[in-house]
């Protein structure tokens, strides 16, 4: 490996080839479209079958052999009933790299170095044992990854200071308030072309089904405050994208992809500085990645932008920073909260920071376990039909929980709850969202009740509930109820962890459960509403509100 100083060396020359390359580089100005028309191969390819699509990050665990770190990886993959199409391997970045990369480094790791030793090529291997089992391989780069610049990870990167490609060239960062080495900067020309050029290195090298660039990690990517003024730099960059695309897929005559991950709704790529109207009008994409960690993902929305274009849309759930209260939620949640997004027209589901293995074998190799859930759900959340007649319970999502951004990407900032409700006061009114059309299953449904969870409220507190202006009948009171992943009146944590919740003893919730007529329901939004009535002053916090459907025996 080159010493630190001969790798500065070489990473400021790169920077200073990049940088004098496009000194001479006319504006950006949104009009040109980088590419001939994709063809009938091309349309193909993207009508793919992709189920379950697993954004993949692995990294870590280095210090197994690397056939026994190969098969953990695969241990989910390769489980019987599976219903996992395609696979986006998440170790891509700017900077250090996992890959024998001719312009930059390699990610300097011990462990990593003794497979390099023996001839292992990680991403390669990866890739390779992907195609043998028949599924499609997508490369996924993360377009501003915080600094893995050492070998015992970000907090030493954090501490002992920026990665060298950043030291080389200053002026490719761009400050923000939370990561203080800074993210990359998509308005800075440099930047572009050495994004490009990584996954043009990669598209070359590997048998590759595309390319995913993330967006989710991180933001900032254009300056605060400026983010809209400056989009058309971002588009410029999926039009150097899908440009070099098209030209590596002409040299190996066969499709190569490509895929965006952008913010769960259409408000927040525009406060992030994502034109995708004028991607998508551009032909610009093939996927659309929708959010990471948000259950409330506009899948509607997307597929009205979209509806001319084969362009397919795969909303995505993360289970570590996961949308918050719900980390490792109840399989019932999870069959809500995919079935929604398959009723608003999802092409497929993408999972992120799920388990790679069961328990058992997490546990014999020293890895950390993720719940059983897992397991269960790549046997049935690819397909509408393995999870109809059901149980499911539908959320209202939480704010908060992702300090790790600058902008709305991934953050939940205009999500409902925790939500105030004034004793006395009006109605507090919010929406609930059903996939499953309740009114023709009265025969096969044994329970339909909207669960309620307030802090803050006295024992006795009488609440009245409504769903769709129909009054609830209450069946439970419960001033006991403790929920270890409600922290009030602490502010809630950051996600993520090692999601080992602990209940605290002295927790006091009151838990409200209401009788709910599926008659009362529409697939779609639902609108509930709440109100306190009393005489006290103040007012009560909801915390949660979930409306639960359970199915009986045909």
């Amino acid at each position: 490996m080159r010493s630190s100083i001969h790798r500065r060396t070489f990473l400021q020359s790169v920077a200073a080839g990049l940088a004098g390359s496009l000194a001479a580089s006319s504006p950006v100005t949104g009009a040109e479209q980088a590419t001939a028309p994709l063809g009938s191969e091309h349309e193909q390819a993207v009508n793919r079958r992709r189920r379950i699509i697993v954004q993949f990050d692995a990294q870590g665990a280095y210090d197994l052999d690397f056939d026994t770190w190969l098969d953990y990886r695969f241990a989910y993959i390769d489980e019987p009933g599976t219903q996992i199409d395609s696979i986006f391997w998440d170790i891509g970045r700017l900077g250090q790299v996992l890959y024998p990369s001719k312009f930059l480094d390699p990610l300097p790791s011990p462990d990593l170095q003794k497979w390099r030793d023996q001839g292992i090529d990680m991403a390669g291997r990866l890739i390779e044992a992907t195609k043998k089992r028949g599924l499609e391989a997508f490369w996924h780069h993360r377009f501003s990854e915080v600094d893995v610049n050492t070998s015992v990870g970000r907090g030493a990167a954090w501490k002992e200071g920026p990665a060298p490609l950043k030291l080389a060239h200053p002026d490719w960062v761009l400050k923000n308030d939370w990561w203080r080495h800074g993210l990359w900067n998509c308005a800075v020309p440099a930047v572009r072309e050495c994004t490009v050029r990584c996954l043009r290195e990669v598209a070359e090298m590997y048998d590759l089904d595309g390319l995913q660039i993330d967006f989710a990690r991180h933001i900032p990517c254009l300056p605060p405050g400026r983010q809209w003024e400056l989009r058309d730099h971002v588009t410029e960059l999926m039009r150097m994208l899908r440009q070099t695309a098209q030209e590596v897929a002409g040299k190996r005559k066969r499709p190569l992809l490509v895929s965006a991950k952008v913010p769960r709704n259409l408000e927040g790529c525009r406060l992030d500085g994502f034109d995708i109207e004028t991607w998508v009008k551009e032909d610009l994409v093939d996927m659309f990645t929708l959010g990471s960690r948000s259950m409330d993902v506009d899948v509607a929305a997307y597929r009205r932008i979209t509806e001319d274009h084969n362009i397919k849309l795969h909303p995505c759930f993360d289970d570590h920073h996961a949308t918050d209260g719900y980390r490792y939620p109840p399989i019932e949640v999870l069959r809500g909260v995919v079935s929604n997004w398959w009723q608003q027209g999802a092409d497929g589901i993408m999972t992120f920071n799920w388990s790679n293995a069961p328990p058992a074998v997490c546990e014999k190799l020293g890895q950390p376990a993720g719940p059983i859930l897992h397991q269960q759900a790549y046997q049935e959340i690819g397909d509408p039909k393995a999870m109809d007649w059901k149980d499911k319970t539908f959320v209202v999502e939480r704010r908060g929980g992702y300090p790790w951004a600058q902008g709305f990407f991934g953050r939940n900032d205009t999500s409902p709850l925790p939500m105030k409700i004034p004793r006395g006061g009006d109605e507090a009114a919010l929406q609930v969202r059903i996939s499953d059309d309740l009114k023709q299953r009265t025969d096969r449904i044994k329970q339909v009740l909207l669960r309620v969870i307030l802090f803050d409220a006295q024992d006795e507190e009488q609440v009245e509930a409504t769903l769709n202006g129909t009054s609830l009948p209450l069946l439970t009171r419960d001033a006991e109820w403790k929920d270890p992943q409600i922290f009030s009146p602490r502010a809630q944590p950051a996600s993520g962890g090692s999601g080992n919740y602990q209940v605290n003893p002295k927790q006091r919730l009151l838990r409200l459960d209401f009788s709910v007529d599926p008659r009362a329901c529409m697939v779609g939004e639902n609108a509930v509403g709440l109100r306190v009535q009393s005489s006290a002053p103040g007012a009560v916090q909801l915390e949660k509100l979930e409306l639960r459907v359970r199915y009986g025996d045909p």
